[in-house]
Order: C-alpha cells, then sequence, then structure tokens
C-alpha cells in the first residue's frame, strides 16, 4: 500500500487540491456534528484534517483559501451547550505515517536537544483511541467541571455528561489542589452493537460506528441519555496541575490509576525507534481483538522537563507524534473530471466519483492534482479505480484496474484555455500546473479573491459570502477591494441583490422541502434591516489592523503568519511603504525570521507593481489601518528586545536556544545591527562579535544570558 505523501513532498499543485477539499469536507463536518448530531467523520479525522491542513498552508501560504479552517484545533463548540475556556490549550499532533517518520521523529528531538545518537531517550507508546477528547478538572479533588476539546482553546461544558460516566470519579483522594485531567472518551464494540440493536427496536437512529456513537451520547442535552449509553473513558494527558505528581508521563499515569482512572492498559514505554516502530506493528495485529476503535498509536517523551525544553510548533508539541495506521481502499467508477480555478488561476483537475463509502465516510470526489499526475495514473472517464482515505480526508485514486476499462475508452486531454473565461492557459517551464491568463478578467480568481479579502481572517466582513459577492460582481459592483466601501453610494443595488440572494434561498428550501414557500418575498422591512446591517459591517471595517490587511491582499507566498511577521517588523504601512520603495527591500524582508527569499521577492513585486499600487492607494483612502505597537513591557527581561545568538553554545542548542528567548517575548535575528539590543556570544564567536563591539551593543556569554533569563532554562551538556 502506497504512504499517503507528506507535507513537505507536496507539490503545489497536490496541495492546492487538498486545501480545497480540506475546506470544504471540515466545513462539512462542523454542520453534521454541531448541527446534525450526525458526524460522518472519525474525531481523529477531523482532528487530521486540521493538522495536515495548517501544515500545507504554512508550506504553501499563497494557497490559503477564504473559507480556511486554519488556526483551529477542533470544531467550534457548538451553542447548544456553555462554553468554557481551557485554563491550557488542548492541542493536537503531528502525524508520522511511516517507519521512517518515527525514526526522523526521534532524531529531531535528539537535534534539538544537541543529544548524541547513543543518548538514552525515554518514550511511552499509547494506543491512539478513536473517541472524542474530554477534560477533567478537579478542585480539592472533587469534580467541578468537564468540557470537550472544542477548538482547543474553548469547548463545551458537558459536566452533566460525564458524571454519567462510571470510568470518571466524582472525587479523589490524595491529588493536587488542581487536577485537570484529559483523555478519550469511547465506546467499546460490544456497547456499541447493543446500542444499535436497541435504537433498531425502538425505531431510532443507527449509529455508523463507535466513534459517533461516542460522540452523539456525550453530547446529549439530556445527561439521563448519555447515562444509558455505556461510555468509556481513558486518561492519558492533564491540564492544569498544581503540584506535579510525578516527573514522567509514565509517573504521570500511575498516579492516574492511583486516582481511580482507568489508564489503557497497552501503554508501554520505550527507549528507541525501532522499539517504538515494534510496538506499533504489536498492537497493529491485535487491532481487532482489543474490543474498542483505535487508529494509531501516540508517541511522548516520557521526561516532563524534556518535554518542557522541546515545547510546541505552532499548535503541536515537539515532543509527541501520532503514527497513523494505513489508509482504507475501496473501488468506485470515474464519471467526469472537472477543472477547478482558484483565485490564483490554477487550474486543478478532479474526478468526480459514483459515490462510495471508504472507512466509514461517503466519497464523491478525488483529486487529480495535475495533467502529469492524470498521465502518470492514465486516469480516463468511466475507468474504474481504486480510492483511498489516509490521516487525511482528502481521496486519493491509487490506480486505474486497467481489466474492467471500457473499449471505447479514450485519453483525458487537458484544456488549454478556462472553462471560465476562456482565456488561453500557460505551463510555465519548470511548472507542473496550468494557468489561466486572464487575471483581472476571469471571473473565478476575482470573486475568489474578493471572498479572501472578506474572509474572517482579513477584513472579517459579516454578511458578504460566496453568493452575495458573487451577486455583486455580476451587477458590476465589486471590481476591486475599495468597492466594497463604496456599497454604501449604491442603496438600490444593494437591496436588490439582498432580495435575489432571499429568492434563492426561498427556492433551496422548496427545493429541498417540496413544498412551495406560503409568503412570497417581497422588498419589504427585513430587505431593509439586511442592507443596514451589511452596510454597517463594512463600516465597521474601515478601521483595520496591519496584518490583516496584509493578508487579505491575497500576495503570493503571504499567508497570515507571514503577514503578522511583517506587521511586527515594520509596525506601520508607511514603513512598510518606504522600506519596499528602497533599494535594499529584499534584505529587509529576509531579516524577518520565517520569511524567505521567494516570498520576500513575491511582496516586493507586489509592492513595486503600478497597478498593485494604484489598488492599494484606492483602498488606503477608504480604510485607517492600525499601526502595530511595540511590545509591551513584560516580567521578562528579554521581552521586545531583539537578540543575536553567535558562536557555539555548551550548555544548549542554538535551536532551543531561540525557542527559549522567544518564548520570554524577544525577538531572534540571524545578524547584528544598530537596533540589535543584546548578542550572546558562544565559543568562537566571529564576525557577529566584531559587529556587535563596532555598534557598542551588548554582549554577554551563555552563563550571562541563562543568568538574566533567571535561570529559567534548566540546561544539559550537548
Amino acid at each position: 500500500m502506497k504512504t499517503p505523501k507528506l507535507v513537505a513532498e507536496l507539490t503545489e499543485a497536490e496541495a492546492k487540491g487538498e486545501l480545497a477539499r480540506l475546506a470544504r469536507v471540515i466545513a462539512d463536518a462542523d454542520a453534521q456534528y454541531y448541527r446534525d448530531d450526525a458526524p460522518k467523520l472519525f474525531d481523529f479525522e477531523y482532528d487530521d484534517l486540521r493538522k495536515r491542513n495548517a501544515a500545507i498552508e504554512a508550506r504553501f501560504p499563497d494557497l490559503v483559501r477564504a473559507d480556511s479552517p486554519s488556526h483551529r484545533v477542533g470544531a467550534k463548540p457548538s451553542e447548544k451547550f456553555a462554553k468554557v475556556a481551557h485554563r491550557i490549550a488542548m492541542l493536537s499532533l503531528d502525524n508520522a505515517f511511516s517507519d521512517e517518520d518515527v525514526e526522523e521523529f526521534c532524531g529531531r528531538i535528539r537535534r534539538f536537544l544537541g543529544l548524541a545518537d547513543d543518548a538514552q531517550l525515554a518514550f511511552v507508546a499509547e494506543p491512539k483511541i478513536d473517541g472524542l477528547s474530554a477534560s477533567l478538572r478537579y478542585e480539592d479533588g472533587v469534580f467541578v467541571l468537564g468540557a470537550t476539546r472544542g477548538d482547543g482553546v474553548e469547548g463545551e461544558d458537558i459536566t452533566a455528561n460525564l458524571r454519567t460516566l462510571k470510568d470518571v470519579p466524582l472525587r479523589i483522594d490524595g491529588a493536587p489542589q488542581v487536577l485537570e485531567v484529559r483523555g478519550e472518551v469511547y465506546m467499546s464494540h460490544a456497547d456499541f452493537s447493543a446500542l444499535n440493536e436497541r435504537q433498531q427496536a425502538a425505531g431510532g437512529k443507527i449509529f455508523a460506528n463507535p466513534r459517533n456513537a461516542a460522540a452523539g451520547s456525550l453530547r446529549q442535552l439530556d445527561p439521563s441519555i448519555t447515562a444509558s449509553r455505556s461510555l468509556r473513558f481513558f486518561a492519558y494527558a492533564w491540564g492544569e496541575v498544581g503540584d506535579m505528581p510525578a516527573d514522567t508521563h509514565w509517573g504521570m499515569l500511575q498516579a492516574f490509576k492511583r486516582y481511580g482512572f482507568s489508564v489503557n492498559p497497552e501503554i508501554r514505554r520505550c527507549r528507541s525507534a525501532a522499539e517504538l516502530i515494534a510496538f506499533f506493528r504489536a498492537i497493529g495485529e491485535k487491532r481487532a481483538l482489543l474490543g474498542y476503535d483505535i487508529d494509531g498509536v501516540v508517541y511522548k517523551i516520557d521526561d516532563l522537563d524534556l518535554q518542557r525544553r522541546l515545547g510546541f510548533i505552532a499548535r503541536s508539541p515537539r515532543w509527541a507524534t501520532a503514527h497513523k495506521f494505513p489508509a482504507e481502499q475501496a473501488e468506485t467508477v470515474v464519471e467526469a473530471i472537472d477543472i477547478q480555478v482558484g483565485r490564483t488561476g490554477k487550474l486543478t483537475p478532479v474526478a468526480k466519483l459514483r459515490e462510495i463509502n471508504v472507512g466509514g465516510v461517503f466519497v464523491s470526489n478525488a483529486t487529480l492534482h495535475n495533467e502529469d499526475e492524470i498521465a502518470r495514473k492514465d486516469v480516463r472517464i468511466k475507468d474504474t479505480v481504486v480510492v483511498q482515505r489516509a490521516g487525511d480526508v482528502i481521496p486519493q485514486i491509487v490506480r486505474v484496474i486497467f481489466e474492467k476499462r471500457p473499449a471505447n475508452s479514450v485519453p483525458f486531454v487537458f484544456p488549454r484555455v478556462c472553462p471560465f473565461c476562456g482565456c488561453h492557459a500557460v505551463r510555465e517551464e519548470g511548472e507542473v500546473d496550468w494557468r489561466c491568463s486572464g487575471g483581472l478578467v476571469c471571473s473565478a480568481q476575482i470573486v475568489e479573491r474578493l471572498i479572501h479579502f472578506v474572509s474572517r481572517y482579513c477584513f472579517d466582513i459579516e454578511g458578504l459570502g460566496e453568493n452575495i459577492v458573487g451577486l455583486f460582481y455580476k451587477r458590476g459592483l465589486l471590481k476591486e477591494p475599495a468597492d466594497i466601501f463604496r456599497l454604501k453610494d449604491h442603496p438600490d443595488e444593494v437591496k436588490a441583490v439582498l432580495l435575489e440572494e432571499r429568492k434563492r434561498q426561498s427556492r433551496e428550501r422548496e427545493k429541498k422541502t417540496g413544498r412551495k414557500v406560503k409568503q412570497p418575498i417581497r422588498d419589504d422591512k427585513r430587505t431593509f434591516k439586511e442592507m443596514d446591517n451589511l452596510l454597517a459591517a463594512i463600516e465597521a471595517r474601515r478601521i483595520i489592523p496591519l496584518d490583516r490587511l496584509l493578508f487579505a491582499l491575497g500576495i503570493r507566498h503571504v499567508g497570515e503568519t507571514s503577514a503578522k511577521l511583517m506587521a511586527r517588523q515594520f509596525h506601520s504601512l508607511a514603513v512598510l511603504e518606504a522600506s519596499m520603495a528602497s533599494d535594499h527591500a529584499i534584505s529587509d524582508l529576509t531579516a524577518i525570521e520565517g520569511i524567505g527569499e521567494t516570498m520576500a521577492e513575491a511582496i516586493s513585486e507586489f509592492f513595486v507593481e503600478p497597478r498593485n499600487r494604484e489598488a492599494m492607494d484606492r483602498l488606503v483612502a477608504q480604510v485607517t489601518v492600525l499601526d502595530v505597537a511595540a511590545p509591551a513591557a513584560s516580567s521578562s527581561p528579554v521581552a521586545g528586545k531583539i537578540v543575536v545568538f553567535t558562536g557555539s553554545l555548551e550548555k544548549m542548542t542554538r535551536a532551543e536556544a531561540k525557542a527559549r528567548a522567544e518564548a520570554l517575548g524577544a525577538k531572534v535575528a540571524s545578524s547584528v545591527s544598530r537596533k540589535t539590543d543584546l548578542v550572546v556570544a558562544g565559543a568562537g564567536a566571529g564576525s557577529k562579535l566584531a559587529e556587535a563591539k563596532q555598534y557598542g551593543v551588548t554582549v554577554m556569554d551563555e552563563d550571562a544570558w541563562l543568568k538574566l533569563i533567571d535561570g529559567d532554562f534548566a540546561g544539559t551538556s550537548s
């Protein structure tokens, strides 16, 4: 079975196809889970979708979509339950799909900590339960609050439902004053079968799998229903803890046992990548005999001090990863091959499949990535193909079953014109993608760019959804971002668009329900109210933070994270524009940690392009761009300071020193300038040390640095 590609191996075309499907599938999953209480995705699949989406966007920032599910760990909390803010965020995990990935995970840890290849490292390997994550808070030994993961920062209050679980002790002895125990709520195979038998006998809903049954049961408004569903809970992590009862992950699990929690008996300690992989093989062989669903194995560094030193990358820990089981496969038929055009003009082929159930999820689309991929696999319309799903939900066509190919089959011819505007398509040398040359005249690109501009993480204008933006474009009211803020000058046209959208929604309801809408749509007070709300939402966005503006512009390669980096570096649009007009624009940008040469060139090209500048000038005339204030002072002595590390450090690796400095609020730069506040010089410091003396920058050695940050770092010799 072919191992799914890692994010680092994806081509840009492959990434675009995956992001498009990720956005749609996650949005559908949100509605199914929170609105309909009928989820089709497993919890682990949902988490992996978001994690993979964020990783792809980090590598291909220019592909970030207007409807991107980025920057969420889980799904938005339901309105059915009160919200709970997690004291410590509930994070997701990076994924491993192969033995090589596991070995690289161990290698990354050694490199970050500066450990030799033969240095001992202990891990804890845990079966990855396929259920619903929950956090249980105890105060003075009493269970006081239970919550779902939600979006990782805020979850749902399901305390009453969790109290009904036999695996959740209501009072524990000998625990810290504050203890948050985290784990997975699940349903055993036997209890799942018994539940569906009862549901069928009563004419109730039949659940597709144990995970769906557990999720639906745990989120009942009536706790008595939850109590009747035989849910279980495995403890495997923690949030806020008063006095830690152990200094290892293994020790914490033993403490959980003493407190009365169920801890998975399959959990093992391992001391090498080979032992981790052997455990993965062993648990995979007995997977069907466990009596509950698992979808992989989680590996964690055992030593809690090492966990602290390793820290986090974005929304996942460096010290843990999830090793996923292989994908499931199924056969189906390619009924058509459609061409999608994104906001960058890229033409992406998508196979429309005869709907098939793959691993408990119904699949009707599969990305074909690009022309070369279609030719390599020789995929044709009416072909019977093998489709697989792995840790990411985007289905892939693994291969064609040639013996089932129709006799009149012909190869698929990739179009040389844009299916939206008819402009010729071009494929640059060295590229795998065809792109529409229409640019500003291609409706597919213009509308998508405007949708991106008003999206949540950009200008966040409520009421300007995809359909509304499209209608405004068709009427000639929206051709560029500045036009959004001129809509107030066209009240009659705005009202007409909103009325047209209401009629469309009524037709959709009629089609869905089969019943005519009783009251005809009229130009009434409701339409005026909608117009007032929309125009008010637009007016509320005339003041915009610099980073949101930069992200909204849709500059190639610039995502939300890089936009924030630019805003923090330049502080104001005027300073940024002055820098971009100078001869050292590229060097100013590449001096920012996280912005490389390719992105810097794209940013510079955007700002020197006259048409971009003209459009920006028209936009800025309509809005006020907020400057980014310098970082506020904090208890850290290095907060807000620009720090440069040079030479060989003895008590930490360069990566660890940088991560620690940034965690304390410092900005770590790669070169010394007059703006540098502090240079930490190790053995063999050369030109940077000389530059520091030239500019009069404060210089200190490694020991002085550790003393400065109050000894908050417990280093070890490398």
